[in-house]
């Protein structure tokens, strides 16, 4: 067995607003874990950055949670930044200080310019890690300005935060699935299938082999379970794909079904709903409806387009319709999506 050298530090301190955690973050930190008896990392955005502090230190105790000798500590810091203004360097320390409490700090660990006079400050020896950037090219502001250039270098649960969210939604048998699974393939990411007609062939399996659709019941709590269950199971999904996410339907549109069976949908139901970046409503003109013996009939579907139109208008986020052939279809959703990644994320500039 290969014995771990003793590590050469006692405390060591790392500084940073992790605007977005990426790779070489997460490098420095092993670096320091593997040589410090305990190390303390301070996160520390100003107020006006778009992604919340504490999803910051969330997102950074997931990841390291293999090395408990490392703790991370958020705190905001809305001074300016200026290395060569000493009244600045005091008022940054202040924050970093208070953040680590009383114990003594002997080694600081940075990537930066200003790691030998904030080690200097901290009566500390500095510790450089990679600062060419030659192991992990990848930086802050890099990721900003174009996270899907540089997804590799997210964990799932940042890429989770990241990621545009495109839902499809439309009566029966006018093509949600079809469009959502040819937007996957286009876009090299992962699509979310609709869980109520997983749970629909369920209950029409348990009424035995003579039950049709017609049979099968539905209550309050059913629709709860479908939208829960499918929120869920998009957030899971948004972590395994690309910067692009695609729902076959959502919770608003489990509610449209719930009015549909029950009468009206359950203040649960609409609770679990969430505006995504974009919503894809198929139309059901021109698509031949086909029985496949799981849905509820051609009948319904020009109330059910009707009723998506009216749910939708006035979203607070763009709404496509898709009409025409599936050739045409396909080619308005995906230029929708390209128009989605093309406006990119617009996070806030830090100080």
């Amino acid at each position: 067995m290969t014995r771990q050298p003793a590590p050469s530090h006692r405390h060591g301190l790392i500084v940073g607003k992790f605007y977005p955690p990426h790779a070489g973050h997460h490098a420095l930190i092993d670096y320091a874990a593997a040589r410090c008896v305990a190390v303390t990392v301070v996160v520390a955005p100003s107020r006006r950055e778009s992604i919340p502090l504490d999803l910051r230190v969330r997102w950074l105790q997931e990841a390291h949670e293999a090395t408990p000798h490392v703790r991370f500590v958020g705190r905001y810091d809305d001074h300016p930044i200026d290395y060569d203004d000493p009244a600045v360097w005091d008022a940054h320390c202040a924050v970093f200080r208070e953040a680590v409490g009383d114990a003594r700090v002997d080694a600081v660990f940075t990537s930066e310019a200003y790691g030998p006079e904030l080690a200097r400050r901290f009566g500390a020896a500095h510790v450089p890690f990679d600062p060419g950037r030659e192991t992990h090219p990848v930086s802050g502001t890099a990721v900003r300005a174009d996270p899907a250039a540089h997804w590799d270098a997210l964990r799932p649960q940042v890429r989770a935060w990241f990621v545009r969210r495109v839902v499809v939604v439309g009566a029966e048998s006018t093509g949600t699935t079809t469009v959502a699974k040819a937007l996957a393939e286009q876009f090299d990411t992962q699509w979310v299938p609709e869980y109520g007609r997983e749970l629909t062939a369920r209950k029409l399996a348990a009424l035995g082999p003579a039950a049709t659709i017609y049979d099968v019941t539905w209550d309050e709590a059913d629709f709860v379970e479908v939208a829960n269950r499918q929120e869920a199971a998009a957030d899971e999904m948004a972590k395994a794909g690309g910067p692009l996410l695609i729902c076959d339907t959502d919770a608003r549109a489990t509610a449209i079904w719930e009015e549909r069976y029950l009468g009206k949908s359950s203040e649960k139901v609409r609770a679990a709903a969430r505006w995504p970046d974009l919503y894809l409503l198929t139309d059901h003109e021109r698509v031949p409806f086909e029985q496949d013996g799981m849905r509820d009939g051609e009948h319904v579907r020009e109330w059910m387009t009707g009723r998506f139109r009216q749910e939708l208008a006035g979203a607070p986020v763009p709404v496509v319709e898709l009409t025409g052939s599936l050739e045409e279809r396909l080619a308005k959703a995906y230029d929708a999506c390209e128009s989605l990644l093309g406006k990119g994320w617009n996070l806030a500039e830090p100080l």
